[in-house]
């Protein structure tokens, strides 16, 4: 069982806070990174907004100072937001990233939870499946191999085109990036993450996550049926967390956080507010945020493994501009659940 972090360099923008600054938010999250990996952390993610209350817009640039400064931890993209990228450029920047790194990058392909990156780059909205769709398969079609051959409707044909670098010559896979498929609980999305055979990551950022279950049993069903090895099958979750020492100051530090975080999206979606009963409701035993001790958060680990079987869980622990102090005491404490879970599951050794 993998456990990681996760981040989209969110800054504290209200009004009575002293500002951080987006290099000051940058340097921070490096930090944060060297830690997850001196905790025995198996994963990074780097996420990417195109707004003013975030600190990444460009996550390949952080990715690569990530790697940089580790030499076992994987850190990946959380998420490329494919439909507004170009997929060769993708591809040469990661297959570089996993030249330098020795295999370490990660790159997860989404759709992304904000639009802004659509206008930003020139994208039609009406196109939003479509766009998806075809960046995937060109994706993929790049990472088969050279010489690439494709044409589609949203860019230029490929004729013979070839790519360069190729990524790292791993083993039983060979030169092949870590392409996954990520979804907010889509089950379409599940069938294809299965059909191609490529890892899943479910953002499980409210309701139950047990209900995820028949999303994860949808993947694996369709990952059989499409004839892929089982060890292929890769089942990962990002929440939303938090840990301090005890459950007490861990559900107070985060409240305030979670809170400014829930109410911005709330007012631009027009959902209900959150407020102080259903952030309890969403921190209890079956809720969302997974809150609490690292015994605590071990344990609300294990009962969801026991539910989803999943191979890897990411904590996002900075929401809103978490202070790096109590953001680097959480990696901390992350590290300590993560002896807990090995011992009751069994952990495996961070690699390059």
């Amino acid at each position: 069982m993998q456990l990681g972090i996760y981040t989209f360099g969110d800054l504290d923008t209200r009004p009575a806070v002293p500002s951080v600054s987006p290099g000051q938010r940058l340097r921070e999250i490096l930090e944060r990174v060297r830690l997850a990996e001196e905790v025995g952390l198996h994963y990074a993610g780097i996420g990417e907004h195109h707004r003013p209350d975030y600190s990444i817009s460009s996550p390949a640039t952080v990715i690569a100072a990530a790697l940089a400064q580790t030499s076992r931890i994987h850190v990946g993209s959380a998420v490329t937001v494919l439909s507004t990228e170009d997929p060769v450029r993708v591809y040469q920047q990661f297959a570089t990233m996993d030249q330098f790194s020795g295999g370490r990058v990660e790159l997860l392909a989404g759709r992304g939870s904000f639009i802004e990156s659509f206008s930003l780059f020139g994208a039609n909205l009406e196109d939003y499946d479509e766009l998806y769709e075809e960046k995937l398969d060109l994706l993929l079609a790049l990472d088969r191999g050279n010489p690439v051959t494709w044409s589609g409707r949203f860019r230029p044909p490929l004729t013979g085109a070839e790519i360069w670098p190729r990524p790292t010559d791993k083993p039983g896979v060979g030169e092949r990036l870590h392409i996954g498929i990520a979804t907010g609980g889509s089950p379409a999305s599940s069938v294809r993450a299965g059909t191609l055979g490529l890892p899943v990551n479910y953002a499980i950022i409210g309701g139950e996550p047990r209900r995820f279950a028949p999303l994860v049993e949808l993947y694996r069903q369709a990952h059989t049926k499409a004839g892929h090895p089982a060890a292929s099958q890769h089942v990962s979750v990002s929440v939303h967390g938090f840990l301090a020492e005890t459950d007490v100051a861990a559900l107070e530090t985060f409240y305030p956080y979670q809170l400014d975080a829930g109410t911005k999206i709330a007012r631009e979606r027009g959902f209900a507010l959150p407020n102080r009963i259903s952030y309890e409701m969403q921190a209890s035993g079956h809720g969302a945020f997974v809150v609490g001790s690292p015994e605590a958060v071990a344990e609300r680990i294990l009962t969801l493994h026991g539910y989803l079987g999943h191979d890897r869980q990411n904590f996002q622990m900075d929401v809103s501009g978490m202070p790096q102090p109590e953001s680097l005491k959480a990696v901390e404490m992350l590290g300590r659940a993560r002896e807990l879970v090995d011992a009751e599951l069994g952990g495996e050794p961070v690699t390059g």
